[in-house]
């Protein structure tokens, strides 16, 4: 006998409506006509949408008249995924469900003919970009180590998602960087149109041409698309603003979900200004509010919305919960951001012993990338398993593996693979048909590729242009090999440096992953800088022993059962039970340039919200009031965003008063087990909560903010510690900022005139 498995009933709309609060009913439910859903931090927005598509599909909607655009591959397959299980796997697939990109590839190999492409154009990615341009660059005779081709691609992007063409980008050009990249901008163009290509960017500005140019297949699209569903529609720019808008004209059945709060990517092109106005481009809209958090605690929920109702350009909502009101949020205060990341480290061990988190419950959050060093080497130190979330371990990124590449040539120049490495790094010209013929005749004369770059004039067949490249290098590696026994390690290595021109490379970029490269070549050398004033007999070969030791420990292999690492950006759409933010300091969080951007600091705030909101159970916030910034050694004030988390949402504990000036250091020990760490209370002066005021320490006011260099602080009559000239007394200081100097006297009488900025003086 014959046994079929019953297939579950096919749920009726009224079903799909079960378990819904009022709000995401109401979301689903309203089919007609524009729809605003504000779906705050954790209030289930991922089901909403994923029912409604369903529940249109139950009311008759043919799955082709759909279309939902997101912003990754996996959102729009676990979209697909969760519809499948409640409506069937085929009216499932036959969605039209995907990112921006994929969706419009799709449309325009429909009618690429339109455009003067054939549909098998190629689309290019950033890296094809770069190629492109470097050829263009080539072929224009634009010099590329004053032009970077990476910084042209951004230009261009930037450009092309301000739907700017390379005409109008000519005419606004003044500078001559401007004007090449106008050039570039054009050729480009035309380069690609040759190679039947688009980039990433014409693949929304293609779709605005074949969509305003072409009447008919406009309106094809009007009566395919009859409802459009647009999630994080906070992040979308303005070419997607305009596609949505051209799609959605005929029938205006239009629904964007996002949450202004959590708008995070304005350097990447988003306009929050889309989300902002969209009851002004649909004023018969209708506007659904999900308040209710289903993730975090009440004294969580409560610190994120007293930060964020400092922004002035929102939409108002309230988020609350039925959760428990929680712990307390901890706020660490350290001395450095050694200290830090050793706290951080008591802390996860101290939480899983007495609330019971395992090492996946829990991230830790920073602003930039280069943080991530102090903490990555106090996690390898207490043996604690970690991974980096979006990233790389900071030890492994590309930048800090050729700034080590050119420190270990200092000590070693028969590394030929540091030799190859960096050769080229910035660009000096010399190609990989030379580096090859290098190579065989290295092995043909059974010596290091260095030993022949250092007697290039004598190997046959080479440019006379390529050799003078060459003994640039060579000379560069000699120079300062010279000074190995001269020079502090630290200084040395900032000397260096600076000389190879890396780090102004990554510099002059001006983007914001070239500045983020730049800044962890910086942190490479303030590490330096730290493990000096930790051991007076280190050298370089002993720096480089023990980065190698370090960066070759193999990543354990514990599946999910590590602390997840990221910066704050990465962390969006992710939640733990247990969520540290480190660097809660002015100048890093925010950054500086929000002190005077009103919207780069709203959108600094929103990022502050975003990380606030990951955490689920527990929260802790440290800072440090002094860190290795940029080569020295600056004091910080805690961030102005402290001042704004509701007090009393923070746990309070007696500590030592912050003062607002720093005093003077003292000299540095060793690090030791870290002492406890201390927790400060962020309850404003005069509140009358808790125990009298003058037991706990106040969060300085948040103007005005600053960061002092330690050298700055120094003045006549102080004992001082010269890596190089040993212990002297300070007899004179003149000038003021980079140009100040100090006429130091050292044993013996020997007095020297030292600029502070660079003496690296320890205060004794």
């Amino acid at each position: 006998m014959l046994h079929l498995t019953p297939q579950p009933p096919v749920p009726t709309p009224a079903d799909l409506l079960q378990g819904l609060n009022p709000q995401q009913s109401l979301a689903v439910s309203t089919t007609e006509g524009p729809l605003l859903i504000i779906a705050g931090a954790g209030s289930g927005k991922t089901r909403v949408l994923t029912v409604r598509m369903a529940y249109l599909l139950r009311m008759g909607v043919h799955p082709s008249h759909l279309l939902a655009l997101t912003f990754t591959n996996k959102a729009a397959q676990e979209m697909r995924d969760r519809i499948g299980k409640l409506v069937g796997q085929s009216e499932a697939r036959s969605l039209w469900a995907g990112t921006f990109h994929s969706v419009f590839a799709r449309m325009l190999r429909s009618h690429a003919d339109r455009l003067g492409y054939t549909n098998t154009f190629t689309i290019y990615d950033a890296d094809d970009q770069v190629a492109a341009i470097k050829a263009v660059m080539q072929q224009l005779g634009i010099n590329q180590q004053n032009l970077s081709p990476t910084a042209v691609r951004s230009r261009i992007s930037g450009a092309k998602n301000a739907m700017v063409s390379w005409q109008e980008y000519e005419r606004q050009a003044t500078s001559i960087s401007d004007k090449q990249t106008a050039q570039v901008f054009a050729e480009y163009e035309r380069r690609l149109r040759l190679s039947n290509a688009m980039d990433f960017d014409d693949l929304l500005l293609n779709m605005i041409r074949l969509l305003e140019g072409h009447a008919d297949v406009l309106e094809a699209y009007h009566d395919k698309f009859r409802y459009i569903l647009v999630d994080e529609y906070q992040d979308t720019n303005r070419a997607q603003y305009r596609v949505v808008n051209l799609l959605a004209k005929k029938y205006r059945n239009i629904c964007v979900v996002g949450d202004d709060a959590q708008s995070i990517y304005r350097w990447r092109g988003a306009d929050i200004r889309n989300i902002l106005d969209f009851e002004r481009d649909y004023p018969e809209a209708t506007v659904v509010r999900l308040e209710q958090n289903y993730r975090s605690t009440k004294v969580i929920l409560a610190a994120a919305d007293s930060v964020i109702r400092n922004n002035a350009k929102q939409l108002k909502k309230t988020l609350w919960t039925d959760n428990a009101d929680g712990e307390k949020i901890t706020l660490l205060a350290c001395r450095d951001d050694r200290e830090e990341a050793d706290h951080i480290v008591r802390t996860i061990r101290n939480r899983m012993e007495t609330r019971g988190f395992s090492f996946k419950d829990i991230a830790v959050l920073y602003r930039t990338n280069a943080q991530s060093q102090a903490l990555e080497d106090a996690l390898r130190r207490a043996n604690l398993p970690y991974h980096i979330v979006s990233g790389v371990s900071f030890y492994k990124r590309k930048e800090v593996k050729d700034t080590l590449a050119y420190l270990r040539l200092l000590v070693n120049p028969d590394d030929s693979e540091s030799v190859l490495r960096v050769i080229n790094e910035p660009i000096r010209g010399i190609g990989a048909t030379t580096l090859k013929r290098l190579e065989a005749y290295a092995g043909e004369q059974r010596v290091s590729l260095f030993q022949v770059l250092q007697s290039i004039r004598s190997v046959p067949q080479i440019q006379s242009r390529i050799a003078a490249a060459i003994e640039d290098f060579v000379n560069l590696v000699d120079r300062h090999r010279a000074l190995l026994q001269e020079l502090a390690p630290a200084s040395l290595a900032q000397q260096y440096l600076e000389a190879t021109g890396l780090p102004r490379m990554y510099k002059d970029m001006n983007t914001e992953e070239s500045l983020d490269r730049w800044n962890n070549i910086e942190r490479v050398l303030d590490h330096i800088a730290e493990q000096q004033e930790l051991d007076e007999t280190l050298t370089l070969s002993t720096y480089l022993e023990q980065v190698s030791l370090v960066s070759e420990q193999d990543d354990p292999k514990l599946g999910t059962e590590r602390v997840a690492m990221m910066t704050m950006h990465a962390a969006k759409g992710l939640e733990f039970p247990l969520v540290f933010i480190a660097g809660m300091e002015q100048g890093l969080f925010p950054l500086a340039k929000a002190e005077t951007d009103p919207s780069e600091q709203e959108e600094e705030r929103r990022l502050l919200y975003v990380g606030i909101t990951r955490a689920e159970r527990e929260l802790v916030l440290s800072y440090a009031e002094k860190r290795f910034r940029f080569g020295e050694l600056v004091y910080s004030r805690p961030s102005m965003f402290l001042s704004e988390i509701d007090p009393d949402t923070l746990s309070a504990a007696a500590r030592p008063r912050l003062h607002s000036a720093p005093s003077i250091p003292t000299a540095p020990t060793a690090p030791t087990a870290p002492a406890a760490p201390r927790t400060v209370s962020a309850t404003p002066r005069g509140a009358r909560t808790g125990p009298k005021r003058s037991e706990y320490s106040q969060i300085p006011a948040p103007e005005p903010y600053g960061q002092t260099p330690e050298y700055a602080l120094i003045r006549a009559g102080m004992r001082v510690k010269h890596p190089m000239f040993g212990v002297g007394t300070v007899l004179a200081v003149g000038g003021s900022g980079q140009t100040a100097k100090a006429t130091v006297e050292f044993k013996g009488g020997q007095r020297k005139q030292l600029m502070l900025a660079y003496a690296r003086l320890e205060v004794l």
